[in-house]
């Protein structure tokens, strides 16, 4: 059973924030010459192999039955079907659009929220949320070209995302961190395998590509082990709100690795969904504050 603690949780999402944007720019570098969904294969291949001789180092290895139990299973097809989603714009649209648009997962967790488990939202954050999603189409812009088009897969890649956050809490306790992180770099790997071999083409990566494909393997379980510690060590209206850093990160990416800037547009985007994001989650924090305070009482 693991303790749960506010400050653990927090570290536990900055983490993993940095990490799945480092583990995003290695990607983006390695399908400048080879197939989205490639990568994803070689990505899965390369933290599959650091993974699972870190679960036996550390003795967990009795504990690999219990990925085959049915919520980390779910939870591992939301997250391969968002991964194929995000790559797939990621190889066309700049890493701080795509980030930006990602940033509405927040803001749909609450929603999934009230629809799961019947926590009421009220009219305040329902008008937040559609503000989230008014910034989001700013990042995407819808018709402004071609690669708007293929943007607006983010959003179905954001809506896997959030089920993946939320069917987090669904895993039972005694199944180790390292085994659902496992469960899902093999679902990702194999999804993204037979959807290539259906769908793609293969190309011989290069030892360049190999290499930006490692260290994104890497990143990967990093960042896959941490984001789902941060739900399991403190509840989501607490951890949510740090995942807003990913726009900060994949923006200095973008600059720095691509020379992509967003245009004016796409930065007041970027605001309003941090903006309204951050006023979802706190006040439904403040809520469970006043709950319990009224319990005292």
């Amino acid at each position: 059973m693991i303790s749960t603690s506010p400050w653990r949780g927090i570290g536990a999402m900055l983490v993993s924030i940095a990490t799945f944007v480092a583990c995003d720019t290695f990607m983006k570098l390695a399908m400048a010459d080879v197939p989205p969904l490639e990568v994803l294969v070689f990505r899965g291949a390369f933290a599959t192999s650091l993974c699972l001789p870190l679960l036996l180092a550390m003795g967990l290895g009795r504990h690999i039955p219990l990925a085959l139990n049915g919520w980390v299973l779910l939870r591992a097809l939301s997250e391969a079907m968002a991964v194929i989603c995000f790559v797939i714009v990621l190889a066309r649209i700049p890493i701080g659009d795509l980030t930006a648009i990602m940033q509405t997962t927040p803001l749909i967790i609450v929603m999934g929220a009230a629809l799961l488990w019947r926590e009421p939202i009220g009219p305040l954050r329902m008008g937040l949320i559609g503000l989230g999603f008014v910034g989001a189409l700013m990042v995407a812009q819808p018709g402004a070209g071609a690669a708007s088009l293929v943007a607006m897969l983010g959003f179905p890649a954001a809506l896997f995302a959030a089920g993946r956050d939320l069917l987090s809490r669904k895993v039972p306790a005694d199944v180790p961190a390292l085994v659902a992180v496992l469960t899902t770099l093999v679902m990702v790997m194999g999804c993204a395998f037979l959807a290539n071999a259906l769908f793609g083409s293969w190309v011989a990566p290069a030892p360049q590509q190999l290499a930006q494909m490692a260290r994104a393997g890497l990143f990967l379980v990093s960042g896959q082990l941490f984001v789902f510690l941060a739900y399991r060590l403190a509840p989501a209206a607490i951890v949510a709100p740090f995942s807003y850093t990913a726009a900060l990160w994949a923006v200095l990416s973008g600059a720095l690795v691509f020379g992509d800037v967003p245009n004016a547009l796409g930065f007041a985007g970027m605001a309003l969904i941090v903006a309204s994001g951050v006023a979802v989650v706190m006040l439904g924090e403040r809520r469970v504050k006043q709950f319990h305070a009224s319990e005292v009482i």
